[in-house]
């Protein structure tokens, strides 16, 4: 879709836009969204980073999804200069000044800090939201010292986008999530967060995301996905937490998984970009560097490790490979 097709879209009369999911779990589905409340989300967003009519906004998203259609809401709601460029990992290659706001997946914020005059540029956006998939300790480390603020986002399609952000730069750097005025959120009986927002979302939602509340009792911050979790040998393993404890440390593209194994049930698997040849000094830092029973059973080599078309770990996709290449 391109931006003509989502403005004829979103005037042709009718209550609704459909959008798509990510499909970082399974099979992307669309979803019919009702337009009032996409509205109320660009509203709530523009109020919280103080944008005016004027400021210019940064479109690098595809508008399959929930991510670009809202910046170009966010827009029309508040009087923005849309500034329209081709999804790619370097968003900001063709600028010759930074926009006032942009949205951008951790891939993309990687890519504008390859040359100098690119992250020139990142630097001197004014409010930048980061979404789409984890942001690393390295990246969030890198961008600790930006003079701007820098936000990492919360939130899915079915809340249309983000409903809560965490600033992860300057001095008021969190490691808590702050949810927007008007949400509401608690975490259920089976660990996970329960969203109620009942300006962008009619019904309460009850996610896959395990979490925790700050002793405020209001924000929060995710520990991982319920259905990103391996129960080898009984012990349940996050694999977020075992990725977060190789980054940094493995110097080529991978992904934690797992397959079924009759001795433990099922099996932690590492996938990574890379050959044979690779295998021991993956596994020596593995060894070295994690507790017990988070070593990976079986280390398997991938052309590339599987990822959304909005760059999130494919999670279904990887696991099929590992079983598929080990069975």
């Amino acid at each position: 879709m391109d931006l003509q097709d989502f403005l004829s879209e979103w005037n042709d009369g009718s209550d609704t836009v459909t959008v798509q999911t990510s499909g970082s779990t399974g099979m992307p589905k669309k979803m019919h969204v009702e337009k009032r409340r996409m509205e109320a989300s660009a509203r709530i967003t523009c109020d919280f980073l103080g944008l005016k009519p004027g400021d210019t906004a940064l479109l690098c998203m595809p508008l399959d999804y929930i991510a670009g259609k809202m910046v170009v809401l966010r827009s029309i709601v508040r009087g923005l200069r849309l500034i329209s460029v081709k999804p790619s990992s370097r968003p900001l290659a063709s600028l010759a000044v930074a926009p006032t706001f942009a949205a951008m997946t951790p891939m993309q914020v990687y890519g504008c800090m390859q040359t100098d005059r690119e992250r020139e540029l990142l630097m001197n956006v004014r409010q930048l939201i980061i979404g789409g998939g984890g942001i690393d300790k390295d990246l969030e480390a890198q961008l600790h010292g930006y003079p701007n603020a820098i936000w990492s986002t919360y939130g899915m399609t079915e809340t249309l986008s983000h409903i809560a952000l965490r600033r992860i730069n300057g001095a008021e750097a969190d490691k808590w999530y702050t949810p927007f005025d008007g949400v509401h959120v608690s975490i259920g009986a089976d660990g996970c967060l329960v969203i109620n927002a009942p300006e962008v979302c009619p019904n309460i939602l009850y996610t896959n995301d395990i979490a925790e509340l700050a002793p405020d009792g209001r924000r929060f911050r995710i520990l991982g996905r319920k259905d990103n979790v391996i129960d080898s040998g009984g012990i349940k393993i996050r694999i977020e937490e075992v990725e977060s404890a190789l980054h940094g440390h493995l110097s080529v593209p991978f992904i934690i998984t797992k397959k079924q194994d009759h001795r433990f049930g099922e099996a932690v698997v590492l996938l990574f970009e890379g050959g044979s040849k690779d295998v021991a000094e993956i596994r020596r830092i593995c060894e070295n560097i994690l507790p017990r029973y988070w070593r990976p059973k079986f280390y398997c080599a991938v052309v590339t490790i599987p990822v959304t078309e909005t760059g999130k770990p494919a999670r279904a996709e990887a696991e099929r490979l590992a079983e598929t290449a080990l069975e």
